[in-house]
C-alpha cells in the first residue's frame, strides 16, 4: 500500500467495498517495464483495470494497448488512444466487433483457428494478423493454456493461407499464463515460436513481430521474480535463439500494471463459528467473488489481507451473497484479529487487477465497488 492510499483511507470515511488506486505507482510499474525491456513495446491489457485515469496515464506515457473487445477499443479511443496504437488481442470477437475495430482504424488482430482467420478477412480485409501459439503455462499462478491457442503445425498452415485471404501474415503471440511466477515459461516459448519462425521465412513468410503476451506477476503472499529478471531472461532468450534478427517484440502487461497500485477495503459482515469442532471463524466480509474477488477461484491468488490489531486465529474468508460457492478461501491459511467484529474494516492488498472488471453488476443485489483513483 502506498503512502497516498493510506493517506487516504486514513482520512476518508469511506463506504465499501471500493478500490483505492494510486496512479503514480502505475506510472512507476510502466516505467520499471520500459527499463526492464526496451526492446517492447507496451500493449497494456485493458482488461486488467478499464478505468479511465488509468487510460489517460497511459496514454499520456506512451502506451499502446490490447483490447479484448469493441467496448475496450472504444474507452482506449476515448481517453486518447490511437486506434492504431490498439491490438485486438481477442482471439474470438463477433464480426460486427472486427468490422468495428477495423473502420476505426485497428490494424492488429489475432487469431488461433481458420475460422477466425476467415471473419478477419470478411470484416478487417487487408489487415495484419498474429497467430497465438499454446505453450506451457507451467509456473502460472491462473493458467489459460487450455481455452485459446493453436499448435505450431496449424499455425504455420494458417499463417501460409494469410495472404491469399488478402490479409498480412504479421507475427506469433504466446502468454504463458497469469501470475506467471518463473522466467522458465517465457524461455521455452521463445525456444518454440523462433523455429516456426525460421520455417515460416524458408516457406516466403517473414514475419515482423512477436508477442510474449503478459503474466508478469506482483507480489502477494510470496516473494516473485523481479521485472528486471523477467527482462534480463526474456532478452537472453531472444538473442539466443533470434540472434541479431529479432523482431518487433510486444508485451501485454495488466496485473504488472496495475496490481500493486490498489487496495480494496472492504467491511466485516459477520463474524461466527460454524462447526464447534473447528476452531476457525468464518469472517463474511461485504465483497466476495461475485464482488470482484473471481481470482480467489481454486484458491489460485491468494491477496495479503490485513484487518485491525491484536493477536490472531484462523479463518474461513467469504463472501455476503447467498451463494454458497461464493467463499474465498477455506483452504489457505489465514489469520485475523480474535476481537474482529461485523463493522470493522479490513484491506486486501495489491488488489488494483481484475477486481473491478470481474465484478458483478448486481447479484443479489449488490452494487458493483466503488472506485477511487488518486
Amino acid at each position: 500500500m502506498t503512502p497516498k492510499v493510506a493517506a487516504f483511507l486514513d482520512s476518508s470515511a469511506l463506504a465499501t467495498p471500493c478500490l483505492v488506486l494510486d496512479l503514480d505507482r502505475v506510472a512507476e510499474n510502466y516505467a520499471a517495464l520500459r527499463q526492464a525491456l526496451p526492446a517492447a513495446k507496451i500493449y497494456y491489457a485493458v482488461k486488467a483495470n478499464p478505468a479511465a485515469p488509468i487510460l489517460r496515464l497511459l496514454v499520456g506515457l506512451g502506451s499502446c494497448f490490447d483490447a479484448a473487445s469493441i467496448q475496450e477499443i472504444n474507452e482506449c479511443i476515448a481517453a486518447g488512444a490511437s486506434a492504431r496504437a490498439i491490438s485486438f488481442g481477442n482471439t474470438v470477437k463477433k464480426p460486427s466487433a472486427i468490422a468495428a475495430a477495423f473502420a476505426h482504424g485497428v490494424p492488429l488482430y489475432a487469431f488461433d483457428s481458420i475460422e477466425e482467420l476467415h471473419k478477419i478477412a470478411a470484416h478487417a480485409p487487408g489487415s495484419q494478423v498474429y497467430c497465438r501459439i499454446a505453450v506451457n503455462n507451467v509456473g502460472a499462478d491462473w493458467p489459460l493454456s487450455k481455452k485459446f491457442g493453436t499448435t505450431l503445425g496449424r499455425a504455420r498452415d494458417m499463417m501460409l493461407e494469410a495472404p491469399s485471404l488478402g490479409l498480412v501474415p504479421h507475427g506469433l503471440s504466446f502468454h504463458v499464463g497469469s501470475q506467471q511466477t518463473g522466467t522458465a515459461a517465457y524461455e521455452m516459448a521463445i525456444a518454440e515460436v523462433a523455429m516456426l519462425f525460421t520455417d515460416l521465412k524458408a516457406a516466403g513468410i517473414e514475419l515482423k513481430m512477436l508477442n510474449l503476451g503478459g503474466g508478469f506477476p506482483i507480489r502477494y503472499q510470496d516473494d516473485v521474480p523481479s521485472t528486471d529478471s523477467f527482462g534480463h531472461a526474456i532478452m537472453h532468450a531472444m538473442t539466443t535463439h533470434f540472434g541479431n534478427d529479432l523482431p518487433d517484440m510486444l508485451i501485454e502487461p495488466g496485473r504488472a500494471m496495475v496490481g500493486n497500485a490498489g487496495v480494496v477495503a472492504a467491511e466485516v459482515v459477520l463474524v461466527c463459528r460454524r462447526m464447534p469442532e473447528d476452531e476457525r471463524r468464518w469472517v463474511y466480509l461485504d465483497i466476495g467473488r461475485y464482488g470482484g474477488l473471481a481470482e480467489t477461484e481454486g484458491e489460485a491468488i491468494r491477496y495479503q489481507i490485513t484487518a485491525g490489531k491484536g493477536a490472531t486465529g484462523p479463518v474461513v474468508l467469504a463472501g455476503p451473497s447467498c451463494d454458497g460457492v461464493d467463499i474465498m478461501y477455506e483452504k489457505t491459511e489465514y489469520r485475523l484479529p480474535l476481537g474482529l467484529q461485523a463493522g470493522e474494516r479490513v484491506l486486501i492488498h495489491n488488489a488494483g487487477a481484475y477486481v473491478t472488471s470481474y465484478a458483478s453488476q448486481n447479484f443479489n443485489g449488490f452494487a458493483p465497488l466503488a472506485e477511487h483513483y488518486l
